[in-house]
């Protein structure tokens, strides 16, 4: 990059740090910013600006809001005796559009990975746990990734969570192993919620 205007280069080393963006699509990017109409690039700013600042997590579930509380924890219609626990908010959105599930959902945001050096203290499990204390939930369904990680955390928490007499599902197998719960497909999605079974017998 050492062609380029230094701005340019600033430039594609923040669009770089993007996931899934390398140099040469960050180059491509930023070229097609400065060659943008100034309203477009001015809107774009402001957009990153205004979410940055504006989004927070919501302080009963832990997904992202720009409320007080997020949506979802609002809404009067949902099921408050049902909590589908997740990695990451995305996950949320992914379940959301099967338009199945009515209950609540909780962000753990990561899962217990020993050799990443991530454990509950580094997840929101203690504050599921506070959670259950405090309302009146009868089943927690453990909707973690499909991955060694994800599996860990769910029996972990399976663990803490049973002797409460809560009930704790997982999700049928019907996701493949290994993927994320954010690129399973809608169908996928409603057959494994449809044929969850009990993690109290595991």
């Amino acid at each position: 990059m050492g062609t380029y205007p230094k701005a340019i280069e600033r430039l594609i080393r923040e669009l770089a740090k993007l996931p899934g963006i390398g140099e040469k699509t960050a180059g491509r990017l930023a070229f097609h910013i400065i060659n943008a109409p100034s309203q477009d690039v001015y809107g774009l700013s402001d957009a990153l600006v205004a979410a940055k600042k504006n989004v927070r997590l919501c302080p009963q579930c832990y997904s992202i809001t720009d409320k007080p509380m997020c949506d979802i924890c609002a809404d009067p219609e949902r099921d408050k005796e049902t909590v589908c626990v997740v990695e990451d908010t995305n996950d949320v959105f992914a379940i959301e559009k099967t338009k199945e599930y009515r209950g609540l959902y909780h962000v753990l945001h990561g899962a217990i990975s020993p050799l990443e050096g991530i454990g509950p203290k580094d997840i929101k499990a203690r504050e599921l746990i506070l959670r259950l204390e405090k309302e009146p939930i009868k089943e927690v369904i453990m909707a973690t990734n499909p991955k060694p990680e994800g599996e860990a955390t769910a029996v972990y928490l399976s663990q803490l969570i049973l002797p409460a007499g809560i009930v704790v599902t997982r999700l049928a197998k019907g996701i493949p192993v290994g993927s994320d719960m954010e690129y399973i497909d809608e169908m996928t999605l409603v057959k494994a919620f449809e044929g969850r079974h009990s993690m109290g017998s595991e």
